[in-house]
């Protein structure tokens, strides 16, 4: 039976790729890392495969802003190619840079030509490493990536620009279509500021949809939690689920089933 392929999509500063591809493979598809020149060049054409993934890391050193030079390649290099590919109905995920790159292209989360979400500096002023509580929404995500999630997960962060703001009609177009699909929140699964929401996101907004639900950006790094030995607290909790492998084997298995 031939496996889903997937896109692990890196240029220079990527330093997730491999950990993104891992996460892949473990959920039962077939990824490959593919620098963006392959496609630029026309050596690699985006209908080979089922998944996109934009993995963490610092493209171009995030020397203009977070994810923006990959962002404007991807707008102004490769735009019909990668709007194909939604309009197919595949599965595009971003994972921290990879949802500042989604953001910044100005096609997600609507299809629009113009940027209508950011993420910018942490309020804290610095860089966040840790892990995180979130809060599974009911939304349009349950049906491909939050499939089985539990009402709280953990996932590690590590960030310096995450914080989500938009503004206030962006803000209810997105929330009456449903397409948030986690909340920062505490323990015990409510809203307590910092240092559970680690960079002050607008209604602790973590990561979004597009309104189909095929498009998936969050600050969070679930390739980074497909083992439950990753887990710091696992020898205590040795039932605790790899969550980010949930999140990954979900698409894959949508994608066989439907794409």
């Amino acid at each position: 039976m031939n496996k889903t392929k997937v896109i692990v999509l890196r240029t220079a500063g990527t330093n997730c790729d491999i950990e993104t591809a891992n996460g892949f493979k473990l959920a039962g598809a077939d990824p490959e890392i593919v620098h963006i020149n392959k496609f630029l060049r026309n050596e690699k054409s985006f209908s080979d495969y089922k998944i996109l993934a934009v993995p963490g890391g610092f493209s171009y050193g995030d020397d203009i802003s977070a994810g923006k030079v990959f962002a404007n390649k991807l707008k102004y290099k490769l735009k019909n190619e990668i709007m194909e590919f939604t309009k197919n109905g595949k599965l595009i995920i971003g994972i921290c840079n990879g949802f500042q790159i989604l953001v910044k292209s100005g096609f997600f989360p609507f299809i629009e030509n113009k940027q209508s979400v950011t993420l910018t500096n942490n309020d804290s002023g610095k860089f966040e490493c840790r892990w995180v509580y979130l809060k599974t929404m009911k939304g349009i995500a349950n049906k491909i990536w939050t499939k089985g999630l539990p009402d709280v997960i953990q996932l590690p962060i590590a960030h310096g620009e995450g914080k989500f703001v938009c503004e206030k009609d962006t803000l209810k177009k997105i929330k009456q279509n449903s397409q948030i699909v986690f909340k920062y929140v505490d323990e015990k699964g409510k809203s307590s500021g910092f240092p559970y929401n680690p960079n002050g996101s607008v209604e602790d907004i973590v990561g979004i949809t597009n309104p189909e639900g095929n498009i998936f950006g969050l600050m969070p790094h679930p390739e980074r939690f497909v083992v439950k030995q990753q887990y710091p607290l696992w020898t205590k909790d040795k039932n605790v689920e790899p969550f980010g492998l949930m999140i990954l084997k979900n698409a894959v298995d949508y994608a066989k089933s439907n794409l």
